[in-house]
């Protein structure tokens, strides 16, 4: 019997060593990677950490989320008023599990401000997440750092990913969706899971139910051809299950229809469905317009580069392989931009351009990927005498130094502003007046915005009842019932812009602005923010003289000097 010789073994290499194994082959390609991807990383956390507590200016919505962890922290309930289902609670639990720690060594630094740490963590791992996603829709190098600096550097990126939105939070388990559902290895349960990341994201902020689509197109375009129905079956099936918890919870709680006395899930979508719309993007003085505005303001080169290189993508995906690749984020893209066009009477929040910044750099970097290789696959032929390395980083230059130069100053300056600015002075200054000058904090009733909430919380005042969120004083009846005398309960208003906005509509608000006198006041124009006094005999003279006038209170203020403190301050 004749025996099989063994496989000659492989040549040794130069000196003597053998050559590298499939792993240290793997390692060896896998190394660029880690490097351009961390040091992108380095560049975007840097960015996005600077200046976190001077810029952008507080949102009442970011005051709204870190009071709602807060309350799940204390073991208060889902909200820190009665919850009533305006969003899904999944978002601000996972908040308050990033901010838990800080919060239990530093209770005071559980303020709108300082919590922007974790979105700065937030938006790194989506981020790397990005990264990771290019490479797997095949994307070379180049286009995938192209698409994470793209990401983490634009002006609206700067402006949008550093503040406590929910949006923030549901970003990364959407791409973390696309990224199991283009899984090379095509394993069923990895199209499972991206069913159940798509749930979290859902469940995170509810409006990335318009990604859905796309996500379920890259997968159908990345499953196996044998197995693509099970697995798209088996994606949905998860992503379905996991999201009817929430409407479980409501249905446990009593809370799923309407009912006297009660909140409910039905009430909640109805609101949501039928709230006053942004108006058509072909006004000019609609809403909807001002909002895309703002944000064209900060960046006009990702939107609107990318918005282009969203519907290139579509169209080539039918004869180009590459751009096939991409189609499901650059479908995300333009669902979430038909959900702003062509919706005259939704309404247009302006933190919902967040979710489409990742699809947005992805798809114009994937763009000027194809773009590149098709340039080159047409010339390879005519060039066959220089290397097509050569060839190619030498268009990679020019595409970059065009990008560089049509970008890069008026993202720099906007950069710069975004490192330098202190939006928030007057906030720190008004919840250091109350801290140090308000009398009785303990027993004190203060109606303020969601902004400073939490930090006249941390500063003694009793949550709910003692600092309160404006609106409650009219909208909440657990709350009005507390304010016994009405507005004359009230001893300060924390009087900011959305507070003056807001008040014509709050009668219980409205008197207690037109019953004060203003004894302190911090920074100047609309964005100033008043210590305001409540006095009955105000209110008295406010109300015969401005009755005469015809001029609604609110206009009537304007800024002046800080009035000195009622009381001194303590040693």
């Amino acid at each position: 019997m004749t025996a099989v010789s063994a496989p000659p073994a492989p040549p040794p290499t130069a000196g003597g060593a053998a050559p590298p194994g499939p792993a240290r082959a793997r390692r060896r390609v896998r190394h660029p990677d880690l490097l351009l991807c961390g040091g992108l990383l380095l560049v975007h956390l840097a960015v996005q950490g600077a200046n976190l507590t001077g810029f952008p200016e507080l949102a009442d919505d970011e005051g709204t989320y870190l009071a709602q962890a807060w309350a799940v922290q204390q073991g208060e309930g889902l909200a820190h008023y009665t919850y009533w289902y305006d969003h899904p609670p999944l978002g601000w639990i996972q908040l308050a599990f990033l901010t838990w720690l800080p919060a239990l060594i530093s209770p005071e630094s559980l303020t709108v401000a300082p919590s922007r740490t974790a979105m700065v963590v937030i938006g790194g791992v989506s981020a790397v997440l990005l990264y990771v996603l290019a490479r797997r829709l095949q994307l070379p190098r180049w286009a995938a750092g192209l698409a994470m600096a793209l990401y983490g550097l634009s002006p609206l990126s700067v402006e949008l990913l550093r503040k406590v939105f929910l949006d923030n939070i549901a970003v990364p388990w959407m791409l973390l969706a696309f990224i199991l559902a283009a899984s090379p290895s095509r394993h069923l349960w990895h199209h499972f899971a991206a069913g159940l990341a798509a749930a979290v994201s859902v469940l995170s902020k509810e409006t990335m139910l318009l990604v859905l689509p796309a996500l379920l197109a890259t997968m159908w375009t990345h499953s196996h051809r044998d197995t693509r129905k099970f697995a798209v079956t088996g994606a949905i099936a998860a992503c379905a299950l996991a999201g009817l918890s929430y409407p479980l919870y409501a249905l446990l709680h009593g809370e799923l229809l309407p009912a006297d006395g009660r909140v409910s899930l039905s009430d909640a979508l109805v609101f949501q469905l039928t709230r006053p719309g942004s108006g058509s993007m072909l006004d000019p003085e609609s809403a909807a317009r001002r909002t895309v505005g703002a944000w064209l303001h900060y960046d006009r080169v990702l939107p609107l580069a990318g918005g282009v290189a969203a519907v290139a993508l579509v169209e080539t995906a039918r004869w180009s392989r590459a751009a096939r690749a991409l189609a499901g984020p650059a479908l995300a893209v333009l669902l979430l931009a038909a959900s702003v066009t062509l919706r005259p009477s939704g309404y247009i929040p302006a933190m919902f351009v967040i979710q489409a910044l990742p699809f947005l750099a992805l798809s114009l970097a994937g763009t000027a990927a194809v773009l590149a290789r098709a340039v080159l696959r047409a010339g390879r032929h005519r060039m066959e005498h220089l290397s097509v390395t050569v060839v190619r980083w030498t268009l990679v230059w020019i595409l970059a130094g065009a990008a560089v130069w049509s970008a890069a100053p008026r993202w720099f300056a906007a950069d710069r502003a975004a490192l330098t600015t202190d939006a928030n002075g007057p906030y720190r200054q008004a919840a250091a007046w109350m801290a140090t000058y308000a009398e009785h904090p303990r027993s004190a009733r203060v109606l303020v915005d969601d902004r400073l909430w939490l930090d006249l919380v941390h500063e003694g005042f009793r949550p709910r009842t003692g600092a309160i969120w404006f609106y409650k004083a009219d909208l909440d009846p657990a709350v009005a019932r507390s304010l016994r005398h009405g507005w004359r309960s009230v001893d300060y208003v924390v009087s900011s812009q959305s507070l003056r906005t807001d008040a014509p509509r709050l009668p219980t608000v409205s008197a207690a602005l037109a019953g004060s006198s203003r004894v302190a006041v911090f920074g100047s124009g609309p964005k100033r923010v008043e210590i305001r006094e409540v006095d009955p005999d105000t209110y008295a003279r406010a109300g015969r003289g401005w009755a005469r006038a015809g001029v609604p209170f609110s206009s009537s203020v304007r800024s002046g000097p800080v009035a000195p403190p009622r009381r001194p301050s303590p040693p």
